[in-house]
């Protein structure tokens, strides 16, 4: 390699690298510049982590990234790009990355698909009770109280509220209208403009919970949104709503999610819990009117390997000089998840 050549440094265990980064992608990544990979399924420290990075204009990290301290941006001294392979950077670079210029981009986008199909899974399972005619036919319940038990509601003409129209929402948008429904949004940060380019309602959190009989979570965790829906918006819901929560459990009060889930008067999807894994004694295992995923929206194959082609071509235009397309900027922080 010549000396001008962009020295890449990748953070990912093996492992993980082997799910996101395709052949073709690796071969890719490889051809961008001088490759350094982490060669330990163990994540490395952030003391680790600064012994490391001396040298690296570009740094690919990922789930088990550690924080980028003070010690580490220290010793980072030919940092340029750090491209995050998964969504959420918060935890792992403070503001201070941002302070010394350093560009910072992230696969948030490509995750989103997955999210948003999940969504729309999860609520057509709820809208036509396929998992309680599964249950009750395979505990031996009789064939005709189960097709008794099987009316269900279908999703065209179906007025759905979406709260948050990031990456994820916007994508549960697109199929939701695919297939006609009626979508209503709650996001404090859509313009009325974007709002009929997406061809939905915006209306305030208040009257999308009294006002759709399906309510899909889709917004960040951030200050703003901790406990968003709690007893009083939880009592909004009309009788027989159905709840779907894939984005992150710090949006609702899970105690009282739980206090309203136990009268029966709604019925809820949850991908995400407060406590992780879900012990399995807690009590949303034992009601019926609750559906129950292990945090695995975003888990597909598409969209890993989405994950690896993104940071590949993110790479690609910083090099190029091109402008990203999934660039994070300090100013968006207080609002990303």
């Amino acid at each position: 390699m010549c000396e001008s050549t962009p020295m890449i440094l990748v953070l990912l265990r093996p492992s993980l690298y082997e799910l996101l980064f395709t052949p073709e992608s690796d071969q890719a990544l490889r051809a961008l510049g001088d490759v350094t990979f982490h060669e330990s399924e163990r994540d490395l420290t952030s003391d680790e982590l600064a012994e490391r990075i001396p040298g690296f204009d570009i740094v690919v990290t990922g789930w088990g990234t550690p924080p980028f301290t003070d010690e580490v941006l220290a010793a980072a001294d030919r940092l340029r790009l750090i491209a995050h392979s998964a969504g959420s950077i918060k935890h792992m670079l403070p503001p201070a990355v941002f302070e010394r210029g350093i560009t910072v981009t992230h696969a948030a986008s490509a995750i989103a698909p997955a999210v948003a199909e999940m969504s729309l899974l999860l609520t057509l399972l709820m809208l036509r009770k396929a998992h309680k005619l599964d249950r009750m036919l395979k505990a031996g319940g009789s064939w005709n109280e189960a097709k008794l038990a099987g009316m269900g509601q279908e999703l065209a003409g179906m007025r759905v509220g979406v709260i948050g129209a990031g990456y994820t929402g916007r994508n549960f948008i697109r199929m939701l209208r695919a297939l006609e429904a009626e979508v209503w949004v709650y996001d404090p940060y859509l313009s009325e403009e974007r709002a009929g380019e997406l061809g939905v309602r915006k209306v305030s959190l208040d009257e999308l919970l009294q006002s759709c009989p399906v309510v899909s979570l889709q917004a960040p965790s951030t200050q703003e949104t901790h406990h968003m829906i709690g007893a009083r918006e939880l009592g909004l819901l009309q009788d027989g709503a159905v709840l779907i929560n894939t984005a992150r459990s710090w949006l609702v009060d899970q105690d009282a999610l739980l206090a309203e889930l136990r009268t029966g008067r709604i019925q809820a999807a949850l991908d995400v819990f407060d406590q992780e894994p879900l012990p399995a004694d807690h009590p949303f295992r034992k009601l019926d009117n609750v559906f129950l995923t292990p945090h695995i929206a975003g888990a597909t194959i598409q969209a890993r390997h989405r994950q690896g082609r993104t940071v590949v071509e993110e790479i690609r235009r910083f090099l190029s000089g091109e402008p990203l397309q999934y660039q994070v900027t300090r100013e968006m922080l207080d609002i990303m998840a």
